[in-house]
Formats: C-alpha cells, structure tokens, sequence
C-alpha cells in the first residue's frame, strides 16, 4: 500500500502520539519522547526531522531522524512508527525509502538505528536486517536488565566509508 508522504505538523501531534503509543512496544516516557521531538521540530528544531505517511488525511505511520551530534555527516533515525493495523503492508519501507532518499541529498554518509533485543522487537530487528542494516553493536543491559541494546547502521556513500577522512 502506497502512502502520500508529507511533514507532520501541529494537527498530527495527538495522532502521533496515538500511534506510538499503540504499538505496544514503547514505555510512557518514550511516547513522550517522541512527542517532545515532534513539539521541538515545529518550533524550528533541525536536530530532528519528522515524515509522516498518509492515507489521505489521516496519518498512519511516521518517521524521525536528525544529524548525530559530534559527527561527519552521520545521522540517527529516531523512530519508525506505522499503526499496527498498516504494518507489512509497505509503508514503514516506503518512509525508510524517502528518509535514505533525504539523508542521500543532504550529503550524509551514514545512518544509525537503536533498537532493543527484547523477544517483541524481532520484527523490528528483521525488517532493519532485511532492508541492508547491519548489526554493529549490542550493549547488554542498557535498557534494562536482559534489554540490550542493538545498534544497526547502514552506509550510504556505497561502500565508501573507511574513504579518507575530511
């Protein structure tokens, strides 16, 4: 299923944190993470981005991502979020698509996932795994006791990041 994608704006906020916080994955602080980032990205914030995809008005999914401080041209990708009813059905890769399209743009070299190990992020592990994001790190217990944390990252520059360095 194809979405019409486009940003999210002040209208969306309730929705966003709606479809955060059906997921059933995040913990209440981390709903207001995301809808923290949201607010700081409407009031001119370029640190974070967010993309929302629509099925007409209605939002069914979103992206965020924002340059990783300290770096050359590496980003983090916050969050991908599509209504449970909407997944595998395309639109968490077709966000995915239009984030890489951006940061490919925009000059950035390298993207950044944080994920979690527990048993009911496997799919988000899978769907990072099946779309060329590589497994490079894990830190047991950051999360929580037996929740570590996954690191995936995936180079945009086609290979070319142990290239000089600036």
């Amino acid at each position: 299923m194809s979405c019409s994608l486009r940003p999210v704006g002040h209208a969306h906020r309730a929705r966003l944190e709606q479809l955060t916080r059906a997921t059933g994955l995040f913990r209440a602080e981390e709903v207001a993470t995301a809808v923290e980032l949201l607010d700081e990205s409407l009031q001119g914030d370029e640190d974070y981005q967010f993309l929302g995809a629509f099925d007409g008005d209605h939002l069914v999914g979103y992206a965020c991502w924002g340059p990783t401080p300290g770096t050359t041209a590496t980003s983090d990708l916050y969050w991908i979020v599509v209504d449970r009813e909407r997944q595998n059905t395309g639109v968490g890769s077709q966000l995915l698509r239009e984030v890489e399209h951006r940061l490919r743009a925009n000059g950035r070299r390298l993207v950044v996932v944080e994920t979690s190990s527990r048993a009911d992020y496997g799919p988000t592990r899978g769907f990072y795994e099946t779309r060329g994001y590589a497994r490079t790190a894990t830190i047991p217990g950051y999360y929580a006791p037996g929740d570590d944390l996954v690191i995936f990252t995936k180079d945009l520059t086609n290979g070319d990041l142990a290239g000089a360095a600036p």
